[in-house]
């Protein structure tokens, strides 16, 4: 089990932590929004231009291509739903959202990661958080939304990617956590890692009776 590599430019650049002391509510949820995107993002530090692409479940799930999601995800909660607009909103993406294709390099999916998240901490910034909008793709009966609402949504949806990065990444290589000295993850060698592994199929079996 390797620990979590230092996040790098690739994390660094779609914007740090901040204290949380005396935060309101708003910049607090933007806080966690920031803080999920750059363990998604940090994910990809280390890894082959093939291993950021590549597909690492039945349905085609990989690092680079949740990125790619994200940053698509984001500018549509955070422009299209509050009737503001972007530079970004002509890009062409359809269902390709969740891959990368060959012409796309990983510079050019972190850079548009890059502009989707400028965008979105733009609208966080201008509007409070009653402020209202509409979520087309909810329909009529779950449409009408409030800033905050969309950013707890947002919160718990990239969260969510992060989480499956976590589980490709330490697939991939074994490296795990959110970052350098996740204090989550306890401090074992890869030996002591190989005999919990041991531990927990050996009741796994007995549980089940195999």
């Amino acid at each position: 089990m390797a620990a979590a590599p230092d996040g790098g430019d690739a994390a660094r650049a779609v914007g740090g932590t901040r204290d949380a002391g005396a935060m309101g509510d708003k910049e607090n949820l933007q806080r966690y929004l920031v803080r999920a995107r750059d363990d998604l993002v940090g994910k990809l530090d280390g890894l082959s231009e093939y291993d950021v692409r590549r597909p690492l479940t039945p349905t085609g799930t990989n690092l680079l291509g949740l990125v790619k999601h994200v940053a698509l995800v984001q500018l549509g909660y955070l422009t299209e739903v509050f009737g503001r607009s972007s530079d970004l909103e002509d890009t062409e993406v359809g269902d390709d959202d969740l891959w990368v294709k060959p012409g796309e390099t990983r510079d050019d999916v972190l850079g548009w990661f890059r502009r989707s998240s400028q965008a979105a901490d733009e609208t966080i910034a201008a509007l409070p958080l009653d402020a209202p909008g509409y979520v087309a793709w909810w329909g009529p009966e779950r449409g009408d939304v409030t800033l905050q609402q969309v950013l707890v949504h947002l919160v718990a949806e990239v969260a969510r990617h992060a989480g499956h990065a976590d589980v490709l990444r330490e697939g991939l290589d074994g490296v795990a956590g959110q970052r350098p000295g996740d204090r989550s993850m306890p401090a074992r060698s890869e030996a002591e890692w190989a005999a919990r592994w041991e531990t927990i199929e050996a009741a796994a079996r007995t549980a089940s009776g195999a």
